[in-house]
């Protein structure tokens, strides 16, 4: 049985906005839009995963909240999952440190507005209500 790779995804929420990470590598999916994160190294869960990879990623603390329910297969071995999460009051703001190159906080109106890696897309789908109860 081949092992499996989890893949942890970030849905990081602030004041009723997605965050949305544009890839710069990969070439075959550089341009394309995701929720950032990255591999669940052995040893680690996927909540501490995730904390360390968007810290790594885009500079900030943050606290994972909800699981957003599913997982999506990416490459052979590779699975996503992803968490809602929200930035830590007094968090630095994001920036691409690693793999983006652009980074845009999305209203539920603009969600549609970029371009998603196709195994992102049901897991934005399921962040949205999450936008929506931000907004009040």
């Amino acid at each position: 049985m081949t092992e499996r790779i989890v893949v942890v995804g970030g849905a990081l929420v602030h004041e009723g906005r997605l965050l949305a990470a544009r890839r710069s590598a990969p070439p075959e999916l550089a341009g394309r839009w995701e929720l950032p994160g990255g591999k669940v190294e052995p040893g680690e869960t996927p909540e501490p995963a995730l904390v360390r990879e968007l810290r790594e990623e885009l500079g900030v603390e943050t606290e994972p909240l909800e699981r957003v329910p599913g997982e999506w297969p990416l490459k052979p071995g590779y699975v996503l999952v992803v968490w809602v999460a929200g930035l830590l009051t007094g968090s630095a703001a994001p920036r691409p440190l690693e793999d983006h190159d652009e980074l845009r906080w999305l209203t539920p109106e603009e969600i549609w507005d970029v371009d998603w890696l196709d195994q992102d897309v049901p897991a934005v789908k399921g962040a949205l209500p999450w936008l929506r109860a931000e907004r009040g």
